[in-house]
């Protein structure tokens, strides 16, 4: 028996409302669905599902560090600093191999998770 594919990914928030406005309205990611009467709210990140929900205790309070796959990382960085978010720099080169380079560019969401935006680009 192996794994499947990458199925969903909870990050622990501490202000569900907050969360969901940055996550949605700011990065454009689709929200699935909140569930009625409980701190959670599901987002379609192509196949797997990102889970915002504060934890029910520490023991499942999560760190995370996402990277999300942009066509074009420059307008990207552009449009989420016009939006308000604060970036560690500018896209930059992180990798160089066969080809190709791998552009990123990392900012914080409102609960101080990294999110990176990343590309590959032709060398």
């Amino acid at each position: 028996m192996t794994l499947g594919p990458l199925g969903q990914i909870h990050v622990s928030v501490t202000d569900l409302d907050r969360s969901i406005a940055f996550y949605r309205d700011v990065l454009g990611i689709p929200l699935m669905f909140q569930v009625p009467d409980q701190p959670m709210a599901f987002f379609r990140s192509g196949q797997v599902r990102l889970y915002l929900g504060v934890p029910e205790s520490p023991e499942f309070a999560t760190r995370t560090l996402l990277y999300f796959w942009v066509e074009d990382i420059d307008a990207e960085h552009a449009r989420l600093v016009a939006a308000g978010v604060e970036f560690g720099g500018e896209p930059h080169v992180v990798h160089r191999a066969a080809g190709t380079e791998l552009w990123m560019s990392v900012c914080r969401d409102p609960d101080g998770h990294h999110v990176a935006l990343m590309q590959e680009r032709s060398a």
